[in-house]
C-alpha cells in the first residue's frame, strides 16, 4: 500500500462521498462552462485539503454532511484561486496540463473562477454554520491579500524571511489551516482542539509551500513548473533569500533586486539559482521544513483514534517528501 492510500484509509468512505458531491457540483448545462469544469475535474489532484479536513474531523468526532459541504467549499475556493492565478501569471500550464485560460481565454477563465467562487460560498452556506461561512469568507480575503502582497513585494526594497513567510501564510498555509480548523470544529472539538488543528494545518501549509518553492531550483516536467519560473515572475523564495542575506558579496543581493524588478535575463537567473544551490540555500529550506515538522508533530498528542493520528503524521511526512 502506498503512502497516500495509508493516509486515506481511515476516511475512505468520506472521501468517496466527497468525490460524488464534488463531481455533481461541477455539472452544468452551459456548454462553455461545462467544458471548463470538466477540464478542472480531469486534472483533480490528490485532494490534500479535503483529506486534511476529514482527518481533523475524525480525530475529534464524526464526519457529518456539514463537513462534506465544507470540503467542497474549500476545494472550490482553492480551484477558483488557481484559475485566477493562472490568468494573473499568464500561465499556460498547471501541473503539466493546460490551464483554463489556455484552454479557453482570459475572459472566460476569470468568469469560470468567479462561478467556482460563488459555488464555494453556496456550499459554505449549506453547512448551516455561520462560523464556516465567516472562515471561508476570511480565507478568500487572505488568498487575495497574499497575492497582492506578493505583487507589492516586487517594488519593495526589503528582502527578508519575514516578508516571505507573511506571503506564504496567506497564500498557501491559510488553506490548510482553515481546512483542519473547520474539520475539528464541525466534529464538535473543543476550542483547544480546534486551535491545535488550525496550527497543525498552518504548519503543513508552510512546509507545502517551501517544498513547492524548492522544486523551482530543479528540472522536473512532472511538476509542470519550469526551472527558475518563480524568479522569472519576480518572486524570491526562501532558498535564495537565505543565500543572498548571508553572502558578503553585495552583487548577489543586487542581482536578487534585479530579479524582483523583472529586469534579469535568463543567464542571470540561472547564475542566481546556481549560487543559491552552492551556498546552502536548499539545505537551509529543508532544515526549516524539518523544524516546522517537529513543532507540528507536538500538536497531535495521543488523544483520538490512533489510526487517524498515524494518518496525520504520514500526511505531514508526505508533504515534506513529495516529488510533485
Amino acid at each position: 500500500m502506498d503512502v497516500l492510500s495509508q493516509i486515506r484509509k481511515p476516511i475512505e468512505a468520506e472521501l468517496e462521498s466527497f468525490k460524488n458531491l464534488f463531481d455533481f457540483t461541477l455539472q452544468h448545462r452551459n456548454p462553455l462552462l461545462e467544458t471548463a469544469l470538466r477540464h478542472v475535474l480531469g486534472r483533480r489532484g490528490k485532494m490534500m485539503r479535503p483529506i486534511l479536513l476529514f482527518l481533523a474531523a475524525k480525530k475529534c468526532g464524526p464526519v457529518t454532511d456539514q463537513a462534506l459541504h465544507a470540503a467542497v467549499s474549500l476545494e472550490m475556493l482553492h480551484t477558483a484561486s488557481l484559475v485566477h492565478d493562472d490568468v494573473v501569471d499568464e500561465s499556460a500550464e498547471r501541473r503539466g496540463q493546460k490551464s483554463v485560460n489556455a484552454l479557453l481565454d482570459n475572459k472566460a477563465a476569470v468568469l469560470v473562477g468567479d462561478y467556482m467562487l460563488s459555488t464555494a460560498l453556496k456550499h459554505a452556506a449549506l453547512t448551516g454554520n455561520i462560523r464556516v461561512v465567516e472562515l471561508i469568507s476570511w480565507l478568500g480575503q487572505a488568498l487575495s491579500d497574499g497575492e497582492l502582497q506578493q505583487l507589492a513585494n516586487i517594488q519593495s526594497e526589503e528582502i527578508s524571511e519575514e516578508q516571505y513567510f507573511e506571503v506564504i501564510r496567506k497564500k498557501t498555509a491559510s488553506l490548510f489551516a482553515v481546512s483542519a480548523q473547520i474539520g475539528a470544529m464541525l466534529a464538535g472539538g473543543s476550542e483547544e482542539d480546534i486551535e491545535k488543528a488550525r496550527l497543525f494545518g498552518e504548519y503543513i501549509g508552510l512546509c507545502f509551500q517551501i517544498r513547492d518553492d524548492i522544486f523551482d531550483y530543479y528540472t522536473d516536467q512532472e511538476v509542470g513548473k519550469p526551472t527558475g519560473n518563480d524568479m522569472k515572475e519576480g518572486k524570491l523564495t526562501l532558498p535564495v533569500i537565505y543565500s543572498v542575506l548571508k553572502s558578503d558579496d553585495e552583487r548577489w543581493k543586487q542581482l536578487a533586486y534585479k530579479v524582483r524588478s523583472l529586469m534579469a535575463n535568463d543567464e542571470e537567473i540561472a547564475a542566481l539559482i546556481e549560487f543559491t544551490k552552492e551556498s546552502g540555500g536548499i539545505e537551509y529550506a529543508r532544515l526549516k521544513m524539518e523544524n516546522i515538522r517537529q513543532t507540528a508533530f507536538g500538536l497531535l498528542g495521543n488523544n483520538g483514534d490512533e489510526s487517524v493520528n498515524e494518518a496525520l503524521r504520514l500526511y505531514l511526512d508526505f508533504v515534506l517528501k513529495r516529488v510533485s
